[in-house]
């Protein structure tokens, strides 16, 4: 996990199409500039942070089932929980279930745990848009270094 690029995802552990169902594994730094506001000496991963890391999941959920065909942007929150608080050097298990897609639009539900103990959960919705000119080879060298293959081949209809 890097907090100060963004790269809240640090490896894809499992890919169900069939369930449409992502689990990503991630680890907070040790150290980031982040933890020097929030909050001296007592660090804490922000509320914001989480839930930024429960719609990279899902992006790159709603990214593996779409076959890279369009860039799913964070367009709501919905039902956020924040449970538990995580710090410097938690493990974090965040799992992302797609619940619905159409219209432009797709639906998921996330959440986070750390230690077998839950820490947030959110409803996310998605605004589906072609990508923005040279995103598209980004996004898919990312998720191949995530361990998420973008081109696998589409399944037979």
């Amino acid at each position: 996990m890097r907090l100060e690029y963004f790269q809240m995802i640090d490896r894809v552990a499992h890919f169900d199409e069939a369930g449409e169902r992502l689990e990503a594994h991630s680890t907070v730094p040790m150290e980031s500039p982040v933890f020097e506001g929030h909050f001296p000496d007592h660090p804490l991963m922000p509320g914001v942070l989480l839930t930024e890391t429960m719609a990279q999941a899902s992006g790159y959920l709603i990214l593996a089932l779409t076959r890279f065909t369009h860039m799913p942007f964070l367009a709501g929150v919905e039902k956020a929980k924040f449970r538990s608080f995580v710090g410097p050097g938690a493990p974090l298990v965040i799992e992302a279930r797609r619940i619905h897609q159409g219209s432009g639009y797709a639906v998921t539900k996330a959440k986070i745990a750390s230690g077998g103990k839950g820490i947030c959960d959110a409803e996310l919705m998605f605004r589906m848009l072609p990508f923005p000119e040279g995103l598209s080879d980004r996004m898919r060298e990312q998720a191949r270094t995530i361990g998420l293959a973008p081109d696998a081949p589409a399944p037979e209809a």
